[in-house]
């Protein structure tokens, strides 16, 4: 028994290297993008959602893609406005039991198993990051993809809160509690950047130098 399961185990990992190499094939050459995170369950009468949506459309017409989670809330919002700009709207999206199909306003649909590999895709096609509210999820998205910056995995990306009555809590805390242990230095604060103001937002964008690693690997 326990060697059939070792078999089943060593196989799995073809599957797992199926779906990097469809991933990858499928993103290679999307060209500049920018992946935009946050909360599922933002509804379309949120300002947020509407703030997303008009980045999102903005972005497209500056020549940049965008990339979602594919699901609803936030997600929705970055896709429908990358669609109706007539950009590239792409959608990750990922198969869940008892999940929500994908949102309507994807016209780059990628799917996938691992949560993992479809992390990976958010952060190696990426030229910044656009982080609207969320739970979790969207906090996960963001202290990664943090991380992979001040570790110099995928060098220095642009990471910008969208709404700054959000997040300012959390810029507060990193300050007073984080950077007071010195479990941080003052330059990991600087990589974050909060703003409500939409052209301020694709300045910064546009103003980034940054480039994906050549190396899909690296990080």
């Amino acid at each position: 028994m326990d060697n059939l399961f070792s078999n089943f185990e060593s196989w799995r990992l073809f599957r797992i290297m199926g779906e990097f190499v469809d991933g990858i094939e499928d993103m290679y050459n999307l060209g500049p993008a920018v992946t935009v995170f946050g909360s599922a369950r933002t509804r379309p009468e949120n300002p947020y959602f509407r703030f997303a949506e008009r980045l999102s459309y903005r972005l497209v017409k500056e020549g940049y893609s965008v990339i979602t989670g594919a699901g609803p809330g936030i997600m929705e919002a970055g896709n429908k406005g990358a669609y109706e700009g007539g950009g590239v709207s792409v959608g990750l999206h990922i198969d869940l039991p008892e999940e929500q199909t994908h949102n309507d306003y994807t016209n780059k649909l990628v799917k996938f198993r691992y949560f993992f590999i479809r992390k990976f895709m958010f952060v190696r096609y990426a030229h910044a990051f656009a982080i609207f509210p969320g739970g979790f999820g969207t906090l996960d998205e963001l202290f990664e993809t943090i991380t992979l910056v001040q570790t110099g995995k995928i060098g220095n990306a642009p990471i910008i809160l969208c709404g700054v009555d959000y997040w300012k809590g959390l810029i507060g805390w990193l300050k007073d509690a984080v950077l007071t242990e010195k479990n941080i230095s003052p330059n990991d604060i600087d990589l974050l950047k909060m703003s409500d103001d939409i052209e301020e937002i694709v300045q910064i964008i546009k103003n980034s130098k940054y480039q994906p690693p050549k190396d899909p690997f690296r990080q």
